[in-house]
């Protein structure tokens, strides 16, 4: 098993998009593996999220061992941090956790006063949102922007969240706010 310290977290760039293939294949098979919704992305998106410098990929000797990018909603008033992935090899070593920690810190400098939000139905991304200072909250509290949740149209799950009217499904929402005066969180 490869040891986590080797493995560097760095802002995607134009370098990075030779991964896009890789990463995209790499949340497909994990979604499937799981059995959980997804928002499907296509290759032009996450390449454009690196261009823009709203992504982080762990790299292990040149090598792709991780991702997650950054998107806003509602006028920026709303920073959505979104396919957390690790490659299957550097599973179980902590990478999940380093790289939401670094998404999370690329969200605060470049949207300081956005509220970040997550959608997710695992237990240890939950954990991990938790201790950066999230909190669970409902649908209603996340951005209203139609755009967003036409994402959820390609989950296996959209048809809970049609019936609920875009208020409840699977998922769990979780969002910091950066104006509440207190936070459990391990990065500022």
């Amino acid at each position: 098993m490869p040891d986590c310290s080797e493995i560097e977290i760095v802002v995607a760039g134009e370098e990075h998009i030779k991964f896009v293939d890789e990463i995209l294949d790499t949340i497909n098979r994990a979604a499937k593996v799981r059995g959980t919704g997804i928002a499907k992305r296509s290759p032009e998106y996450v390449r454009q999220k690196m261009l823009e410098h709203k992504a982080v990929v762990a790299l292990c000797n040149g090598e792709f061992a991780g991702f997650s990018y950054i998107e806003c909603w509602s006028n920026k008033e709303f920073v959505a941090n979104s396919g957390l992935i690790v490659a299957d090899k550097y599973r179980g070593i902590g990478l999940s956790r380093r790289i939401k920690e670094r998404i999370f810190r690329l969200s605060r400098e470049m949207f300081p006063k956005a509220k970040i939000f997550s959608l997710t139905t695992g237990a240890a991304v939950m954990k991990i949102n938790f201790e950066l200072g999230y909190r669970p909250v409902t649908f209603d509290e996340l951005t209203t922007d139609e755009a967003f949740w036409r994402g959820c149209e390609s989950c296996v799950n959209f048809d809970i969240l049609q019936r609920n009217g875009g208020h409840k499904c699977l998922c769990t929402g979780l969002m910091y706010d950066p104006s509440e005066p207190y936070h459990n969180t391990i990065i500022k």
